[in-house]
């Protein structure tokens, strides 16, 4: 197991073990009903992430957790909710400069994101990572 597979954390793991396009399609799919409901509040132009296939809205936010803040996002395509719930677990088990200096698509290669993503969605992706990055 390479140094990076062994630090996926669980929806990223249980995807990069899919044998099949149907089983990473599901287990995408499943991931994404784990994303935690952003609040309605939250989906507005300032949280909106540009350049997406999809809508797709990205919020940090302060909260009274032991880590002081965490992400929320929607989109509402299926398979990004999925995408998005991936890139949110890592995320918010980091600190800012963890974030910042973090290698998000080596991760997602090492779950196999990359390998099923079209390109307009991988542009969107890496959006969404910079904005992930710039928090």
């Amino acid at each position: 197991m390479t140094k990076t597979h062994s630090e996926l954390l669980p929806l990223a793991l249980t995807l990069s073990r899919a044998k099949s396009w149907e089983d990473f399609t599901r287990t995408l799919m499943l991931a994404g009903k784990a994303l935690p409901a952003m609040p309605p509040q939250l989906k507005q132009d300032a949280t909106s992430v540009k350049g997406c296939e999809s809508p797709v809205w990205l919020a940090y936010v302060e909260t009274t957790s032991e880590n002081g803040a965490r992400f929320f996002a929607f989109s509402p395509s299926k398979v990004i909710r999925g995408v998005l719930a991936v890139l949110l677990e890592k995320a918010n088990s980091m600190e800012q400069a963890q974030r910042r200096d973090f290698d998000f698509d080596t991760y997602l290669e090492a779950c196999q994101l990359q390998r099923y993503m079209s390109e307009s969605r991988g542009n969107g992706i890496k959006a969404v990572v910079e904005k992930l990055k710039a928090y």
